[in-house]
């Protein structure tokens, strides 16, 4: 059972390792560029600059802005141009600015063209920046209008300059409404507003509402999310799991003309080719990558979500896109642009926390990792905060790590007795009927003496998934990124720079692994010498925090060991008695009648004494005829 419990480990890690180095997706550079494109310019103009001329990226068919209002002579072919009534006359930027992001839009299309956040820096060590600044130059960016079936006014819409209701909005603590107008002399009126939540609940909030009315009334519109999602690091393991950008959507869907029950989906961009629209009722739905994601919550109301890969300048279909259609004159859509923090998204909307991947292991990474923050909230160090959580995990297994080595002790002390079962059989085959008496003589030995193999792999089982909860948790937790410890540990979810832990903590697997019992099968032997340097290698690519957890479990794991054998003494031998002995001691016992003594009384009363000789020099029974009854020919 043992051999097998450590192959099976030993196998999943193997697993682990070669998928994580040989076949796992590598992390998408950031800065690369196609030959013969100009290098895009992730520096945006400095606070409180207004006025910069923009070329934000269209959609096909939209004419170049040149800075005056689009006319619908090139898009009709000859028609007389719309003259706008109300719209601004230059292209200029409005900066939107809270304790928590920095927001820049468009008055072109009245478009977000940047959304930083300030709490997030990123591998040059600036701010996070969700909107992607290398889009294809025929990309929508974010909040761009489409209307259905009518790309000749979608194409207008996305060139008109928008008038906006302030220059510059800067909230510290309070909520703010940006809006933009725009008007022309065909009719067309629209009106896009952005209200701000700058609430300490929800900072990454905004609730989004747009209408497009012509002189025939209102018309449906559909909101164009451009390519997303920003944010993605360069500077990244490959044993650390990475999520790439894709789809995700959490309600009922409609799938052959029936509602589906509430699930969570999610698609990869190679995978929106087999299904990229989504019909039903839907709490959530947009884009997330790694650690952010931008979701629309289009309410109870049946909606249609259409996603499409898309190309940035990097490469071909590495982003995701995605359109929300609503009915004429839909109200306020809260739009969440922000961080998959555990505590934010639950303040959000209770479901909205399922958009964080953890796995099927949710059920022990969701309490680690408020446990982890709960005592981040003491000690202001998530280093120190996994050590002091990994104190408390051992302290919980303790009694069955103590249960492990008393049993490892006794297996260790009927090795002795084990070994003589074994040799007895040693010349049976494994398919001879007989074999099964070895097992069941080493079953009755163990009872005996109440032994148990498996409780020496009890500990091992349970702490193995606390361990792959540890590495989806400090992988996808956004409380880890750029979490420094101390000294050259400065992310606890990258691996360690010097790989100084990984070797520490090899070598303490090394001592705790002399201070065990030694496994009397030599296959054992093997794989447990084998397991530090499996472990050593594994853990250099891994997230310095995991090692951390490791490496303290290790060190508690060998001051539990030194104290419980010090407490048991030294483990004690059985010495095996000879094959003759065994068979002496067995005739004794089962012989109930005891020799006679050569000389002496009888002490025993079981033995009759032989009785005395007869006169006549014969042995018999005295007075034998006295007491034997007359024949009736006996007349004497």
């Amino acid at each position: 059972m043992e051999r097998r419990v450590l192959r099976a480990v030993f196998l999943s890690c193997l697993v682990l390792v070669l998928y994580q180095r040989f076949l796992a997706p590598p992390p998408v550079p950031v800065e690369q560029v196609v030959a013969g494109q100009p290098e895009p310019s992730t520096a945006l103009p400095a606070q409180g600059a207004v006025g910069g001329p923009i070329t934000p990226p269209t959609v096909a068919g939209t004419p170049p802005p040149d800075g005056s209002a689009p006319s619908a002579a090139g898009l009709t072919g000859g028609e007389p141009a719309f003259t706008p009534t109300v719209s601004d006359g230059t292209d200029n930027e409005i900066v939107v600015e809270t304790d928590v992001i920095r927001a820049v839009f468009a008055n072109r299309g009245a478009e977000l063209i940047s959304w930083q956040l300030k709490g997030y820096s990123d591998d040059a060590g600036g701010q996070v920046e969700l909107i992607p600044p290398d889009a294809a130059p025929d990309q929508a960016w974010p909040f761009s209008l489409v209307i259905p079936d009518n790309p000749e006014l979608t194409a207008r819409l996305d060139g008109a300059l928008f008038r906006p209701s302030t220059d510059r909005l800067r909230l510290a603590g309070e909520s703010g409404t940006l809006a933009f107008d725009y008007e022309d002399s065909s009719g067309l009126r629209v009106r896009k507003s952005f209200d701000f939540q700058s609430s300490p609940d929800q900072p990454y909030l905004v609730r989004f509402s747009a209408s497009v009315s012509t002189g025939s009334g209102l018309l449906p519109v559909t909101m164009r999310w451009g390519p997303a999602l920003g944010g993605v690091r360069e500077d990244t393991s490959r044993l650390v799991f990475q999520q790439v950008p894709g789809a995700v959507l959490y309600g009922r869907a409609f799938a052959d003309g029936r509602l589906e029950d509430v699930d969570l989906h999610r698609a990869l961009p190679d995978d929106l080719a087999e299904r990229g629209i989504y019909d039903g009722q839907f709490t959530f739905a947009g884009v997330d990558n790694h650690y952010f994601a931008a979701l629309v919550f289009p309410g109870t109301e049946q909606t249609r979500v259409e996603y499409r890969p898309v190309s940035t300048l990097r490469s071909e279909h590495d982003l995701v896109a995605f359109d929300v259609t609503f009915e004429p004159g839909m109200a306020d859509v809260p739009v969440f642009i922000g961080p998959k923090d555990f505590d934010v998204l639950g303040v959000v909307h209770p479901d909205l926390v399922r958009v964080i991947d953890f796995g099927f292991l949710s059920v022990l990474v969701v309490p680690l990792h408020r446990t982890l923050k709960w005592i981040y909230g003491f000690l202001g160090n998530y280093g120190w905060s996994i050590i002091l959580l990994t104190v408390l995990i051992n302290i919980v297994i303790f009694p069955l790590r103590h249960k492990s080595v008393v049993s490892m002790r006794k297996m260790q002390e009927l090795q002795p007795e084990m070994k003589a079962i074994q040799a007895r059989y040693a010349d049976l085959k494994a398919t001879d009927p007989a074999k099964q008496k070895m097992n069941q003589e080493v079953m009755d030995l163990y009872r005996k003496h109440g032994a148990n193999p498996a409780s020496g792999c009890l500990p091992m089982l349970l702490t193995m998934p606390i361990l792959f909860a540890f590495y989806r948790l400090l992988s996808m937790a956004i409380e880890m990124r750029g979490a420094p410890f101390m000294f050259w540990i400065t992310d606890l979810s990258m691996h360690d720079p010097f790989y100084v832990t990984p070797v520490v903590m090899g070598a303490s697997m090394v001592v705790q692994q002399r201070l065990q019992p030694a496994a009397a099968d030599p296959t054992q032997q093997k794989i447990m010498m084998l397991m530090p340097v499996m472990f050593t290698f594994m853990f250099l690519w891994a997230p310095a925090g995991l090692v951390v957890y490791w490496l303290t479990s290790n060190v508690i794991g060998i001051g539990q060991t030194v104290i419980t054998n010090r407490v048991s003494g030294p483990t004690r031998t059985r010495q095996v008695r000879p094959p003759a002995e065994r068979q002496v001691r067995k005739t004794a016992t089962t012989i109930d009648v005891k020799p006679v003594k050569p000389s002496g009384p009888s002490d025993d009363a079981s033995v009759r004494p032989s009785a005395p000789p007869r006169e006549d020099g014969k042995r018999g029974r005295q007075n034998r005829g006295d007491r034997r009854p007359r024949g009736r020919g006996n007349k004497g």
